[in-house]
């Protein structure tokens, strides 16, 4: 895996325990440990990153190991050698094939794909009501099985 072009790169010899922020594209390689946080910038975990921090980017690739959470505006991608352990609120998700993932996902829409006010739609046509899901207890198992 090579780093993007204009990325700054954290090796894999590196250890940074803290934090770390900016405004521009990062790809590391190494050990981090703390909270790493570009707004508007891609972050890359390369496929020998150690990383035990919460992520929050615009947009988050990992082929390595995350312990934490990602907070991302846009799109996290779980390579096939990804290791991610943590909960995951993103835009939009995409998980290739043998990517391991513990935690919970949330999706969310855009703010600007969301309409303005409720008073933008016609009159006449009625406002459905937001599907609203039961709560599910924390030992309920995703896929359960029948009983024979």
């Amino acid at each position: 895996m090579k780093p993007a072009e204009g990325s700054t790169v954290i090796g894999k010899s590196v250890i940074i325990r803290g934090e770390l922020s900016g405004h521009e594209d990062l790809y590391i390689d190494g050990d981090v440990e703390g909270t790493v946080t570009l707004p508007d910038s891609r972050v890359t975990i390369g496929p020998n990153a150690q990383i035990r921090a919460d992520v929050s980017a615009s947009e988050v690739i990992i082929f390595g190991k995350l312990t934490g959470n990602i907070h991302s505006s846009g799109r996290v991608d779980l390579r096939q050698s990804a290791q991610v352990q943590g909960d995951i609120l993103a835009g939009r998700l995409s998980i290739e094939e043998s990517a391991i993932l513990t935690g919970r996902v949330e999706l969310k829409i855009a703010e600007a794909a969301k309409p303005s006010t409720p008073a933008a739609a016609s009159p006449s046509a009625p406002i459905p009501a937001p599907a609203v899901a039961a709560p599910v207890p924390a030992n309920a198992s995703l896929f359960p099985q029948p009983k024979a």
